[in-house]
């Protein structure tokens, strides 16, 4: 008997380690491959949950930042029940809330465990080597291959503008830190690279989306730092930022300015581009909102309703789409404002979870805020990378977070 305890006890220690470790192949994947991620994903699930016990699985779902995820997903099961589309349709609507689900899970895994700045080593250093594959992708056109396009090696251009952005900002605040405590040596390297990060940015592979989450970061960081004094020298030193940026990067200007273009295009012949879709279904999605306000239409009926609109519609109002593109609409329009104040509510309790000022805290503030920035305009928890970026993210940081505050000691920063 205490043979089987012993080696049930050891088989459960070796499945940790192995969860921990396949968590850190996650977050090395997830900038590269959205195949490799989904593989490890499972692997990582099925290493972990043998692992939890219900205690530690309770205790999680008794704080909002572990049960509130889970609501918003009983909420959109619950949705299927008086969607008026398919199965198969309500079944695919509800899979975009499914990864919610393996939020209380993380916080579990990494209250526990010691491994969780290696997710971010790992992250860290994948992001680095799409930099440096963009960045030469970019510059030097005799490279045989040059990735899908030149600047942007896998993936796409959001999702690796976003990552770079997160790299960028957990780069000032940890030479932030080294200052504090006069430790110079790293800090020309440290903001060095995090101004590579935002150069290429800025110069190579500029989103619009990021464009608006780079301001909110910027005052982010300037409120950890140094309060309301760190908001306002924030607010004019992006804005000084801003300017030269403007004055200095032909790519920015010719991106911003064609989304001018576009609006007026839309607005004089309804054309179809990028910027009249975005228009368009927000402006739909705000009608269906309307007409069922309290509990939506149900999980997985975005696409019927956008269908019922758009017929004999010319132009970007024949469009349709499963993607109202704001992830707060695309939550009321099949849950209602019950889902819409349980999404918030659960922002808000992921941010609050990072008030600390460990270096864990500052990088799920800002997980946290470039998706809720990002959201506006883009339904990002329902997309895979910026969804499971998301998910992780507020995971590993939280569950660090939680893990100091247990022990009362800081966890080594990387």
């Amino acid at each position: 008997m205490a043979t089987a305890i012993r080696v049930t006890t050891l088989d459960r220690h070796a499945l940790a380690s192995a969860a921990d470790w396949l968590a850190v192949g996650v977050a090395v994947a997830l900038p590269w491959s959205t195949s490799a991620t989904g593989v490890l994903i499972a692997l990582w699930l099925v290493a972990l949950l043998p692992t939890l016990d219900a205690a530690a699985i309770r205790r999680e779902l008794w704080t909002t930042a572990g049960a509130l995820p889970v609501l918003l997903w009983l909420l959109a099961a619950l949705g299927m029940l008086w969607a008026d589309v398919a199965w198969s349709e309500r079944f695919d609507g509800l899979g975009g809330f499914n990864k919610l689900l393996m939020i209380p899970l993380l916080l579990a895994q990494f209250r526990r465990s010691e491994h969780g700045i290696w997710v971010f080593y790992g992250f860290f250093a994948s992001v680095v080597g799409v930099l440096l594959v963009s960045w030469a992708t970019a510059l030097i056109p005799s490279l045989p291959w040059r990735g899908k396009v030149p600047g942007i090696p896998v993936r796409e251009y959001l999702i690796q503008s976003i990552e770079f952005l997160i790299c960028a900002f957990a780069l000032f605040g940890y030479a932030i830190d080294d200052g504090r405590r006069r430790q110079w040596r790293a800090i020309p390297f440290l903001v060095g690279l995090a101004v590579l990060f935002l150069a290429n940015i800025f110069f190579i592979t500029v989103g619009r989306t990021t464009l608006l989450i780079a301001p909110a970061l910027i005052l982010l960081l300037g409120w950890r730092e140094f309060g309301w004094k760190g908001v306002l020298t924030a607010g004019l030193l992006g804005a000084a930022l801003a300017g030269a940026l403007w004055a200095s990067s032909p790519y920015l200007r010719l991106r911003l300015n064609y989304s001018i273009v576009e609006m007026q295009a839309y607005r004089e012949s309804d054309a179809v581009n990028s910027t009249a879709l975005h228009v368009e279904f927000m402006r739909k999605s705000l009608g269906f909102v309307a007409t069922a306000p309290i509990i939506g239409h149900g999980t997985g009926s975005i696409a019927e309703e956008f269908r019922k609109v758009t017929v004999g519609e010319g132009g970007a109002s024949s469009v349709t789409s499963v993607n109202p593109h704001n992830q707060i609409l695309a939550v009321a329009i099949q849950i209602g404002l019950l889902g819409t104040v349980v999404l918030l509510t659960m922002w808000g309790a992921h941010f609050a979870l990072f008030r600390g000022r460990c270096f864990a805290a500052w990088i799920g503030a800002i997980i946290v805020v470039q998706n809720v920035v990002g959201s506006l305009f883009n339904s990002h928890l329902f997309d895979f990378g910026e969804g499971w970026l998301y998910v992780f993210g507020v995971g590993v940081a939280g569950g660090m977070t939680l893990r100091e505050r247990a022990t009362e000691r800081p966890i080594a920063k990387p």
